[in-house]
């Protein structure tokens, strides 16, 4: 089983399982509520660490390009910074080309994809929206926002791993 040692994120699991458990399952008979708000709690865990694990990747991917002293910096906006952030030192000519070179190329990568992927995918991971909040801003059901980005993400890394970008 898995254990979620925030805790603040823990019991935003357990208040979004009793929620599910009331709004899908209130009329059910009361000595069923244990069972299902076990299977709940353990499919909304699950979701959490996915979804830990894509927005760690993409959050680190795009980190790199971020000063460190601006957290509501766009990545793909912030072009340029005064130091490198893996040496300390003065960035040179070539690593900020690099840079930038890459930023577009993920820019372009995410202008093609479908547009409710990247709808779904710049709400989940650039606003950090949660899937009942993306679910209502574009007008469907949370499993669909998951496969859009899922889709979205999948589609992303190859591409991207295909242009020589390593994630």
């Amino acid at each position: 089983m898995f254990a979620v040692h925030e805790e603040e994120a823990a019991l935003d699991i357990v208040q979004d399982s009793m929620l599910k458990l009331a709004e899908k399952y209130g009329d059910h008979p009361a000595d069923e509520f244990p069972m299902l708000f076990q299977r709940i709690l353990q499919n909304t865990i699950r979701d959490w660490y996915r979804r830990s694990k894509v927005r760690s990747m993409w959050t680190t991917l795009l980190s790199a390009f971020t000063p460190d002293d601006d957290d509501d910096a766009d990545p793909l906006e912030t072009l340029a910074a005064d130091e490198d952030t893996s040496g300390g030192g003065i960035r040179t000519p070539e690593s900020k080309l690099l840079q930038a070179q890459t930023l577009n190329i993920i820019d372009d990568e995410i202008k093609k994809l479908p547009a409710r992927q990247r709808e779904a995918f710049l709400m989940r991971y650039w606003e950090d929206m949660d899937v009942a909040e993306t679910a209502a801003a574009m007008g469907c059901s949370e499993g669909s926002v998951k496969t859009h980005c899922s889709r979205a993400t999948h589609a992303l890394a190859a591409a991207l791993s295909a242009r020589g970008i390593k994630l």
